[in-house]
């Protein structure tokens, strides 16, 4: 959408946002790079409709059904923790078949006071599952949701996409380039 405007942002700007909320605002950022006024409604449909596009391109990552057909099997109970919006999560997983593989969905809805990297939500779902933090794992791709599920005391597995391959993901216990490279009974036993 930047590019539309002839300004390119950079992933350096992007990826400090990504995983949380506020910090960025990208019609701001757009006027600030382009040096004219951006009418935020129109910036904001247009974004809509971009990922709505990209939505309807993208499957589940590679291994992904794999562990959620794996993680039902063997009874475990899977939820999904995320600054996003339950409506925005809903939406996704409808877009890849799998609006009912989860338990529980906590979604920021745009509260930063909860988002990640702040430990909230992650604390809320191991509630909402009745299990505590050694009995469960989160999967991330990013520092700012690697430092919610770690301030959980959760176990981490990094499992980075395109847009933050390249970040910093060490304070994770674990990093696979895919769930598919790593196996759910495989993670198990090395879990013990």
């Amino acid at each position: 959408m930047f590019r539309e405007h002839g300004a390119e942002l950079s992933l350096r700007r992007w990826s400090a946002c990504v995983g949380t909320v506020g910090g960025f605002d990208p019609a701001a950022e757009l006027s600030a790079l382009t040096g004219r006024p951006v009418e935020r409604a129109a910036a904001e449909r247009r974004a809509a409709e971009v990922e709505r596009d990209l939505r309807a391109g993208t499957g589940l990552r590679p291994g992904v059904a794999g562990y959620l057909a794996e993680g039902r099997a063997r009874g475990l109970r899977l939820g999904i923790v995320s600054s996003s919006s339950t409506g925005w999560i809903e939406a996704n997983l409808r877009a890849v078949g799998a609006g009912r593989a989860f338990d529980v969905i906590r979604a920021a809805e745009g509260d930063a006071r909860v988002a990640k990297p702040r430990p909230d939500l992650y604390l809320a779902a191991l509630a909402d599952l009745s299990i505590g933090p050694d009995e469960a794992v989160a999967f991330e791709d990013s520092p700012n949701r690697v430092a919610a599920a770690k301030a959980a005391d959760l176990f981490c597995v990094a499992v980075p996409n395109p847009v933050t391959a390249t970040l910093d993901l060490s304070a994770a216990d674990l990093r696979v380039g895919a769930l598919a490279d790593l196996p759910l009974p495989d993670l198990l036993a090395r879990l013990g």
